[in-house]
């Protein structure tokens, strides 16, 4: 005999309405990455994931004097830290297929903190143990992030986020 279950996936949103609150969760995401975590990070351009990004890196302990920079061009640019970050960006890519091709798909599984930008464009190669971020630029020049995290993260996000709000509202 055989149960169906149904998975829910939560998604949750915060509200960043300044760089300071970008730098805090960033920080906070960072601080809290374990090795072979992966976070997508999605939304227009100018929308924040780089700066996002290096708030994470900082998190992690990489070098204050080691700038993380889009990896546009490079596709993937590495950093130490306290856990190896790799910093990918799918935006010129075509498709899974491509990044397939250049072997980054590897680098999901690898010992450190994974993060890509413009993930969209690899979904189907993604590994379902994910923390994908869309962060939506406001009118206001605000970000609201909607996180939808894998069932591994569901209940540590829901700690983060609530740990995030009571950092921004000191």
């Amino acid at each position: 005999m055989y149960r169906m279950l149904e998975v829910f996936v939560k998604k949750y949103t915060l509200q960043l309405d300044s760089l300071t609150a970008t730098e805090i969760f960033g920080l906070y995401l960072g601080q809290n990455a374990n090795s072979g975590d992966i976070i997508c990070l999605d939304g227009d351009l100018g929308a924040g994931k780089t700066t996002l990004t290096q708030a994470i890196a900082r998190g992690l302990d990489v070098d204050k004097n080691c700038y993380v920079t889009s990896p546009s061009f490079a596709i993937m640019h590495e950093y130490p830290g306290r856990i190896p970050l790799f910093h990918m960006d799918f935006y010129r890519l075509q498709d899974a297929a491509e990044v397939e091709d250049l072997g980054f798909d590897e680098y999901f599984y690898m010992s450190g903190l994974t993060i890509i930008e413009w993930s969209e464009r690899a979904t189907e190669i993604l590994p379902e143990q994910r923390l994908s971020l869309k962060i939506i630029l406001n009118d206001d020049e605000s970000r609201t992030v909607v996180m939808e995290p894998g069932t591994e993260y569901s209940h540590d996000l829901l700690l983060l986020v609530n740990k995030c709000r009571q950092l921004m509202e000191d």
